[in-house]
């Protein structure tokens, strides 16, 4: 049984965000994003009947403003490294965000200590989500990982207006323009360490960390956030662009609810 729902979470993570149901949830939008909590699927007896439940009573979700934060510089946290590398993804219209599903085959992913959990997508929201000294930020990018028990991490990645991204425009330029719509088929090769900040030491990061959920419903907790302490830059007629696909699908700051931030910096 167990199995069997961790691979039903794998597939529906590339397929949405990440969400534990097997059939396709309720709709949802960033204007009910106050009422997520109280969506019912239809038929379904209590406590089934509110899928996103957790998004309203939740204690641990995200996204946080960081700057309300108590930062723990505690030390020896993991070390934490990226092994991505190129693949030839498949670029996915959520219908909320722009994705990259990565490969079947592909074998990269986020080290933390000695775990290497496997990189499944990546997506981005617009403005960030996080809020950095207190403040939006253009742009963000998530890299989502996810290991065999089913154990979640997060890398959340803030973007600024800067140097052109030419791997940002790939994606961009390969991503289908209507909800639902994959290109799986393109053989595009895509290399993802390119999506990190410039200048990056991939083998030792720097990072803030907190425990917390996902952004968008079902907001499961459990999840993992490691924050990077730089930022990558994309231009501002690529954030136009970006802007095309999906604006302001960006989940508001949620409430610490006493949890600190530990940081490697």
């Amino acid at each position: 049984m167990k199995t069997k729902i961790i691979t039903g979470l794998v597939s529906v993570i590339f397929t949405s965000y990440v969400s534990i149901a097997v059939s396709a949830p309720p709709h949802w939008s960033y204007e009910e994003e106050q009422h997520w909590g109280a969506i019912e699927e239809a038929g379904k007896p209590v406590p089934q009947l509110y899928p996103y439940a957790e998004c309203g009573i939740g204690k641990h979700q995200s996204p946080v403003d960081l700057a309300d934060a108590k930062i723990v510089n505690a030390k020896p946290l993991n070390k934490l490294s990226t092994q991505y590398g190129t693949d030839k993804p498949a670029f996915f219209n959520t219908g909320h965000a722009i994705q990259v599903n990565t490969s079947k085959n592909f074998s990269g992913g986020l080290k933390i200590g000695k775990e290497l959990l496997p990189l499944v997508q990546l997506h981005f929201h617009e403005p960030s989500e996080h809020l950095f000294r207190g403040k939006e930020l253009p742009a963000e990018m998530h890299f989502v990982h996810i290991n065999k028990d089913g154990r979640i991490a997060v890398l959340g990645v803030a973007i600024d207006i800067g140097e052109n991204n030419a791997a940002f425009q790939t994606i961009l330029d390969n991503m289908p323009r209507n909800e639902g719509e994959a290109n799986s088929t393109s053989g595009i090769k895509l290399n993802l360490d390119k999506l990190l900040p410039a200048g990056s030491n991939f083998a030792n990061l720097k990072y803030l960390t907190l425990a917390g959920s996902l952004t968008t419903p079902p907001c499961s907790e459990g999840v993992q956030w490691y924050i990077l302490t730089q930022s990558m830059t994309i231009s501002a007629d690529q954030l136009e662009q970006l802007k095309s696909f999906y604006s302001d699908n960006a989940r508001s700051a949620q409430n610490l609810n006493e949890r600190s931030i530990l940081t490697n910096r």
